[in-house]
């Protein structure tokens, strides 16, 4: 019988030890995350588990990339179910994939985007180029519809000083794209993003029984008020 290599013995233990992260993080919430207990439930010594993550911080880290990483890559495959020409079709599956995943995997949702971790601060040069990868789907979308001249930025409200410097910024490290395109891709987001939270934490009335419902008719609502017909 050939035995695994080191290095996918390494590779098991630290999948292991991410999954029974999430496993606590389920039952107990990310503030009461332990290494120690994580090592406990796995049956390894506290050393063990400190030579993957030297701390809680760590791993908390970890788990915030391979949660902006999923979700990404699940963006990614919903953009690429539909043909490049067919941008109306992409925008609207690109929300519903967002809802999907975040409603599959709500803990990993609610750590990147939930209530801050006490004592924590994540460490910018690490994940946020996985967060921004969750956004190209969208991004590219929308700026392949402005370059397509199909979005209503005539019926935008006028642009300040002050957030067309703050677009010019983020243009730099965006290839360029137009900026009322970014701009719209934050819009776009913000309204899914919003109505997914408030679906995790339970804040809709009661009486939407259905909130899917809910959220599909808004995006038809973006498609509306943002996309003109083509051509």
């Amino acid at each position: 019988m050939v035995r695994p290599t080191r290095k996918a013995q390494n590779h098991n233990l630290q999948e292991a030890i991410k999954e029974t992260a999430w496993k606590q993080i389920a039952e107990t919430g990310a503030p009461t995350l332990s290494l120690r207990a994580i090592a406990r439930e796995l049956s390894i010594t506290a050393p063990a588990i400190y030579n993957y993550f030297p701390d809680r911080d760590a791993l908390v880290t970890a788990l915030i990339v391979d949660a902006f990483t999923s979700l990404g890559e699940s963006q990614q495959a919903a953009m690429d179910s539909l043909p490049a020409e067919n941008l109306e079709g992409r925008l609207a599956a690109l929300g519903l994939a967002y809802r999907d995943w975040a409603i599959t995997y709500s803990q990993r949702y609610q750590l990147i985007f939930g209530t801050p971790i006490p004592n924590y601060e994540a460490p910018a040069e690490i994940t946020t180029p996985a967060a921004a990868c969750a956004i190209v789907p969208l991004s590219r979308t929308v700026g392949a519809l402005y370059a397509e001249g199909r979005l209503k930025v005539e019926r935008l409200a006028p642009m300040t000083p002050k957030m067309k410097s703050m677009l010019e910024n983020w243009r730099q490290v965006e290839n360029n794209a137009a900026i009322e395109a970014l701009y719209l891709t934050l819009v776009v987001w913000s309204r899914v993003h919003g109505l997914v939270m408030l679906e995790i934490g339970h804040h809709i009335p009661p009486v939407i029984t259905d909130p899917g419902e809910m959220f599909r008719r808004e995006i038809n609502n973006i498609l509306v008020q943002y996309l003109k017909e083509k051509k």
